[in-house]
């Protein structure tokens, strides 16, 4: 019976991947679809119930709903088990989605790495001439590696936008403390006060305050969040204020003018370093652009590259040198300050 299945006149075993991952793209489309708005529906539910109890007065008998934040994972209930059980430590994923802002849940980022996944795998069985084992290789370091790069990124560009306005939230919580109101109202007028992302960390600070955390253990755990070291000194700075006593306006002044400074300093590390950037980017692709242009004049002249072991072999040595030379010259221009 298998003999039939998979012999010439049966289905080929490149026919099978594509099944197997078309199954695959439409139970995740299925269980996205299931998913739903939970968000809208809830926010309904709640409008729903405020109004309701406008108009009656609420009885003993009605459920008790809790205030203590649920950290799920994803709405369904098996799937965040498994999240819970199988990530190693599932609260570095939280972090890295929690510094770029997005409202995504680590459920959710991971049905994002598995759909990337069915799509590279499938559009890698279109490309002639690749094979099959090549597919599914292929489809992991894609579903892996894009969301990963694009949280990462959008973690940075946010990480710059804070770093940006963070010496200038500080000045004013040095006015607050300076005009007689405590560090946690001079917080939360800073919270009030500056953009995002500087201000709505802020606000998770006097949020936390609110919920009957101490200062220092909601900073720690908005840096653990944001891990930047300009609000680290920050944390350090007041952790060392509420033990030991001091002038806290002068402190903080003091950590503004050392973060203008330091930010100062990245800048024209920045500018001398650009023009190294530059030959580093140009001198990396050359070896590609000219392969490419090599392949679309004379196909057959790279064809044992991929077609004979040999070739194998050299492009994966040149591969190794391409990426020590790159590690090397990326050591070389960038500098810790």
């Amino acid at each position: 019976m298998l003999d039939s299945l998979f012999g010439p006149a049966g289905l080929s075993g490149q026919s099978v991947v594509w099944i197997v991952t078309g199954l695959v793209g439409l139970l995740l489309v299925v269980i996205i679809l299931l998913l739903g708005d939970e968000s809208s529906a809830t926010m309904k539910r709640r409008v729903k119930r405020v109004q309701n109890t406008k108009s009656r007065r609420p009885t003993a008998m009605e459920k008790v709903i809790s205030v203590r934040r649920q950290d799920k994972d994803s709405n369904i209930a098996i799937f965040d088990l498994l999240i819970k059980r199988m990530l190693p430590r599932p609260e570095l994923l939280r972090n890295l989605i929690a510094r770029t802002g997005l409202k995504l849940r680590v459920g959710s980022y991971l049905m994002i790495c598995l759909g990337t996944f069915t799509v590279a795998t499938a559009g890698m069985l279109f490309v002639p001439e690749v094979p099959m084992v090549a597919a599914p290789l292929v489809g992991i370091f894609a579903g892996i590696g894009l969301p990963y790069m694009v949280v990462d990124f959008l973690g940075k560009r946010r990480k710059a936008k804070f770093i940006q306005n963070f010496p200038e939230a500080i000045d004013l919580m040095v006015r607050g403390l300076k005009s007689g109101l405590p560090i946690s109202e001079a917080i939360k007028v800073c919270a009030e006060e500056i953009i995002d992302p500087v201000g709505t960390e802020m606000q998770s600070i006097t949020d936390n305050v609110r919920m009957g955390k101490k200062m220092e253990d909601a900073m720690l755990e908005t840096g653990a969040r944001l891990d930047m070291q300009e609000f680290n000194f920050m944390t350090v700075a007041m952790t060392i204020q509420a033990e030991t006593g001091g002038n806290l306006a002068e402190t903080l002044t003091n950590l503004s003018d050392v973060l203008r400074k330091r930010r100062m300093l990245k800048l024209k590390i920045k500018a001398l370093s650009s023009e190294a950037k530059t030959s580093a980017y140009i001198i990396g692709s050359l070896p590609f652009i000219m392969a490419v242009l090599i392949y679309v004049t004379n196909e057959n002249y790279l064809s044992p590259l991929w077609l004979d072991p040999r070739g194998h072999l050299a492009v994966m040595a040149g591969l190794l040198w391409f990426a020590m030379g790159a590690g090397v010259m990326y050591k070389m221009v960038r500098f810790e300050v």
